[in-house]
This record gives C-alpha cells, sequence and structure tokens, in this order.
C-alpha cells in the first residue's frame, strides 16, 4: 500500500461530523408499525413507488394488507380477495396485481384489478413462488407439490399483460422455492428444495440444461442473483447457511451462518450487501468485497418470525414484516434505513493499518478511486494509494 499524499489539517469539529457508523448500524431501525390480531405466517411484499404502496401478503390470516410506502401505516386490509395468499406482483402499465394463493376451494392464482378479481389456470393448483423476467416479458410462477398434494411441481411461465399461459416445465419433487432469472441472458435458476439441488433452466423453452447438487446443507430455499459479478446466494435451511455460487459453474465460492428459519435473502447491489431475513431473530448482513470475497458485516436484531422482507433501493429502505406465529412482540412491519457502503469503518477493524499509530481514530474506503483515508479527529487526514 503506497502513500499518496498527506491531506491538510482538519479542524475537529468538520471530522465529529463524520464519525464512522459501526457495522451494526448498517441498517438503522427507524420505525414499526404494529398489527395486532393478526396470527400465523407473513409472506412476501411488494411495492408501487410513484403511488406510494406497499402490500404484504398476510398467508396465515387470509388478508392482502397495504401500507402506505412512506410512513408504513397501514391503508386498508383486503379480507375477501384472498385466501393463503404467497406471492405478490404488481403491472403498473395494467395497475394489475398478481397473488399467487393455496387456499380456498380453488387454490388459484388471483388476478386483482381494482376491487374486481378473477382467477389465472396454471398446470396445477396451489401457486406460491414467483419471479419476473423483466427483460422478455415473463412471469414464472410455481404451483403444484406440497400444498396441492400433489408429488411433482410445476414451473409456468405467463404473460402477465394477456395473461396468457406460455408453457410449463415439471419437477420430480413436493416442493420447489425461489428463483431467479437472468435479464441480460436466457437462465433461470431454480432452488429445487426437495433434491436439494439447483435446476437451470432455458427461460424461453422451458427446459433444464444443468442441475447442480446442493453439497453443503439441505433445504436450499430462498435465492437472490448478482448478475453483474454472476453470483448466485442461496440460503438452506438445514442448518442455516449462505452459500455463494458461481453462476456460470454452480461452483460454492463462499458459504456463511445464515439465521435459521431464512425465508427471504436480498441482494442490494448499490452497496453490495447481501441481507438474510430469518425467524431467528435477526439479519445476516454481509458485505461483497470483490467477487469472490465476502464477510459477515452485520446481525442486525429484528424479532422471531422476521423472515420476510423488501428493499427499495430508490428510498435506500428495507421493510421486514414480524410474523405474529413466532413472534412474542406480536405482528409488525419493521422499516431500516440502509447506511451506504461508503460508511466509515474502525481503524482495528483494518488489520492492514495496524503497523501505523494506535492514535489513529478512523478508516474509510473509497473502491471507486482506490483510495484509504485515515485520521485523527483533531489532526488531518492521510490518503493512501490502494
Amino acid at each position: 500500500m503506497k502513500m499518496k499524499a498527506t491531506v491538510a489539517v482538519l479542524f475537529a469539529s468538520v471530522c465529529c461530523a463524520v464519525i464512522p457508523a459501526r457495522a451494526t448500524e448498517a441498517l438503522r431501525l427507524v420505525g414499526r408499525t404494529e398489527m395486532p390480531g393478526y396470527v400465523g405466517d407473513f409472506d412476501h411484499f411488494e411495492y408501487d413507488l410513484p403511488s406510494r404502496r406497499l402490500w404484504l401478503a398476510a398467508e396465515d390470516h387470509g388478508t392482502l394488507d397495504l401500507f402506505d410506502l412512506k410512513t408504513g401505516a397501514l391503508r386498508k386490509s383486503f379480507r375477501d380477495l384472498v385466501d393463503t395468499p404467497h406471492g405478490i406482483f404488481y403491472l403498473p402499465q395494467k395497475k394489475r396485481l398478481i397473488v399467487t394463493d393455496s387456499g380456498g376451494d380453488a387454490m388459484a392464482t388471483r388476478i386483482i384489478e381494482g376491487s374486481a378479481k378473477r382467477t389465472l389456470r396454471l398446470a396445477a393448483p396451489a401457486a406460491d413462488a414467483m419471479a419476473y423476467d423483466s427483460s422478455g416479458g415473463r412471469l414464472y410462477i410455481v404451483n403444484g407439490g406440497r400444498d396441492a398434494k400433489m408429488q411433482r411441481t410445476y414451473l409456468s411461465a405467463v404473460d402477465p399483460v394477456t395473461l396468457k399461459r406460455l408453457g410449463d416445465l415439471g419437477f420430480d419433487t413436493d416442493k420447489v422455492e425461489a428463483m431467479a432469472v437472468e435479464q441480460k441472458g436466457n437462465r433461470l435458476y431454480v432452488n429445487v428444495t426437495g433434491r436439494n439441488e439447483m435446476a437451470v433452466v432455458d427461460k424461453r423453452d422451458l427446459k433444464v440444461i444443468a442441475t447442480w447438487p446442493i453439497k453443503e446443507a439441505e433445504q436450499n430455499a430462498p435465492l437472490a442473483f448478482d448478475e453483474e459479478h454472476r453470483r448466485l446466494f442461496v440460503i438452506t435451511r438445514k442448518p442455516g447457511k449462505l452459500l455463494v455460487l458461481d453462476a456460470d459453474s454452480g461452483t460454492t465460492v463462499a458459504s456463511f451462518k445464515a439465521p435459521e428459519r431464512c425465508d427471504q435473502v436480498i441482494w442490494d447491489a448499490g452497496n453490495r450487501r447481501v441481507y438474510a431475513l430469518g425467524g431467528e431473530g435477526y439479519i445476516g448482513v454481509f458485505q461483497q468485497d470483490d467477487v469472490d470475497h465476502y464477510r459477515e458485516l452485520a446481525r442486525v436484531r429484528t424479532a422471531p418470525g422476521a423472515k420476510t422482507g423488501i428493499l427499495v433501493p430508490e428510498m435506500k429502505r428495507l421493510f421486514v414484516a414480524v410474523s405474529p406465529g413466532e413472534s412474542r412482540t406480536g405482528a409488525a412491519i419493521l422499516r431500516f434505513d440502509v447506511a451506504p457502503a461508503e460508511q466509515f469503518y474502525r481503524l482495528e477493524t483494518a488489520a492492514v493499518l495496524k503497523t501505523h499509530s494506535p492514535e489513529w481514530d478512523y478508516v474509510t474506503l473509497d473502491e471507486r478511486h482506490g483510495y484509504l483515508f485515515i485520521g485523527r479527529r483533531a489532526d488531518g487526514v492521510t490518503v493512501y494509494d490502494v
């Protein structure tokens, strides 16, 4: 590491204004919306930024709940539109909600436009996970399987505008979970949970082109994707682990303990972070230092049952649903502000700087320009070219 320059002395008041956030402040709790009277589990979120709407599937409570995206306040709870909702997709040009549902007599996917609803016929009843391919205009929906009391699970491709079903792919298992879609390629990654495998699917032809066994643990379920750096983030539940896979070969490049009973993993591209939301009562926050190197940045306390959420990058905010089935504190929606990646880190955590004076207080890394800044509150800042 080569010294680049020494910056002039800074006033103490200026330096105090840039005191670094601790790693545990990567997410800062800024609000909580209580939801008394709710029971069981929540499932997934969806949002629409222009209308400031945030939807939540209250799976076991049998409602579709609408919140104010800015304040977090509950606007309305819809009981007559759904039975056992899971995934939610909003199509703004049609002002249309598509909600997967495994309850009621039909166990059908719901199409909701205003107060009107209809059903979408898939290969089998009891739809659950969804993934949207914005580049191809296709919605991929998992249906059948365990909730339908079937030993076979299907993946159906649907045009969300015309509502035409474009094809189906069957899996010989009763459990298929989350998916990730390439937007600049032709691959669809599918967690085939019941077989401890990941299927790589041609998203146009709906044909399996590769199968990768998940060897490090069992019950691979939540999934997120860093398409730019070709990395998949897989959460297993037995035990709870975060696995980082090469999206081209399926090779595992990193592995960490993840919170137990995790239902959601989120890739924050702007900050190069992974958020693993677990029913164990915390969010595991992992930093991507480069494509092959990751570290656990923080364990942010939530509540038992806080295992699904959604990142709204435009607001730098993470919403988390606390399922009352596991939480003694009751049902709630937590709102976290996301601290930017260009945060300051304490000098003692940077081993590379231990040879320097222990009086240096803080360090920050400008990854874009390759500079490292260290300094004392009352003296100045030294800049290193890294």
